[in-house]
Order: C-alpha cells, then sequence, then structure tokens
C-alpha cells in the first residue's frame, strides 16, 4: 500500500481541476487575451498560446470561439467596454464639468494605457470589419458624451461630425504626447480643450462654442 506524506491529503492525488460552466469559460478566455493584448497587437494573439494558458486544447477553444476572429472581436469588445467604463463621466456633473472629465479621463487612460490602446485600435486602419466597427462604435460614446457636455445645444449633423473630428485629434495628439511627454500635462489639456470652441466657430456654431470655451 503506498504511504502518504504526512502533508499530503487522501483527495490531492485524484482531485480533478474544476470544471468552468461555458460563461467561466468564455470569460476565462477573453480575460487571458486581454492581458496577452498589453504586449501585443489583437492580429499576433496565438490561439494555441491562448489555449495553452487556459489548460484546454485549441479545439476546445473553438468550441467556445468558432473562428479566430470570433475570439478576436470578443476581446477586443471586452477592451472597449473597459475604456469607456473607465472614462465615463459623473453622471450629476454640471455639463461644463462632464466635458472637462471626459477629456480628463481619456488623457489618463492613455497616459496609462497607451500600448494597449494602440494594440486595441490602431489595427482598425488595417481593415479588419469587426475591429473598424468596434472603434466606431466606442468614438460614437466620446462624441455623444462631449455632446453631453456641452449641455442644451442644437444637435446637428455638422455639429456631431466636427466634435467626432475634435476627437480624432484629442485621441491622436494624445498618443503622441503619452509617448515622451515633451510639456506638462495641463498644457496638453488646455491645447485640446482650446481646440474644440474653434471648430465650432468655424462650423458655424458659437453657442455651442461658448458652452465649450475653458473659464479664464
Amino acid at each position: 500500500m503506498t504511504q502518504l506524506s504526512g502533508d499530503e491529503r487522501p483527495d490531492d492525488r485524484t482531485a480533478a481541476p474544476a470544471r468552468l460552466s461555458g460563461a467561466d469559460r468564455r470569460r476565462q478566455l477573453i480575460g487571458i487575451g486581454l492581458r496577452m493584448l498589453t504586449k501585443r497587437p489583437i492580429h499576433e494573439l496565438v490561439l494555441d498560446e491562448v489555449a495553452a494558458e487556459a489548460g484546454i486544447s485549441r479545439g476546445l477553444l473553438f468550441h467556445y470561439f468558432p473562428t479566430k476572429s470570433d475570439y478576436y472581436a470578443a476581446v477586443v469588445r471586452a477592451a472597449a467596454r473597459r475604456l469607456v467604463r473607465a472614462t465615463e463621466p459623473r453622471a450629476d456633473a454640471p455639463p461644463g464639468e462632464q466635458l472637462v472629465e471626459v477629456l480628463d479621463t481619456f488623457v489618463a487612460f492613455l497616459e496609462r494605457r497607451r500600448d494597449l490602446y494602440l494594440a486595441l485600435f490602431r489595427g482598425a486602419s488595417g481593415g479588419a470589419d469587426y475591429l473598424v466597427e468596434i472603434y466606431d462604435r466606442t468614438r460614437d460614446v466620446f462624441t455623444e458624451r462631449t455632446i453631453t457636455g456641452l449641455g442644451p445645444v442644437e444637435v446637428t449633423p455638422e455639429l456631431t461630425l466636427v466634435v467626432r473630428g475634435w476627437f480624432s485629434f484629442v485621441e491622436d495628439v494624445a498618443l503622441t504626447w503619452a509617448q515622451d511627454r515633451p510639456f506638462p500635462r495641463e498644457d496638453l489639456l488646455r491645447l485640446l480643450a482650446d481646440a474644440l470652441p474653434a471648430l465650432l466657430i468655424t462650423a458655424g456654431h458659437p453657442e455651442a462654442a461658448r458652452a465649450a470655451t475653458r473659464p479664464a
């Protein structure tokens, strides 16, 4: 009869790994993808590595995500949801303060997660349909938040287009700044904030421009 060591319980040798539900397994696999995404772009995630870390076969991974694109899309959607949650302004803040918070929280996210953001969304320029769709939906959220932060203004197609374009400017400038931070953060926020009313005036929306103007 085999003797057990003093610190070994009788069930140590026979206990099977905990079986995850389908929903929990999907969450586990997406979580692994999110961790890997901090080190490489989405299209460079290797599914064999994901499956190995989860302790399952590649074939079983495809039981939960029928194609590689389905898995990639699930990971990017999860990351986009995190971005949206992390940058949400206070719902009870006055419109002017919401506008400040939209900008401040977005820049703060890029400061902390620049590489992740690049891995996520710069791939959209490659034309993958799921990336373009998720990127566009995320940009829609920030556009809507910015317009809400302007307060009670007439929302026209021109206004929406200008705000969306401004956020593209914010994204590009903030990502470049976050690489080596060549000047103070407050100067960056002032530069980005001051660009919005100038664009709104050019587009013929003086009321919205006044709402977007920072106090002196």
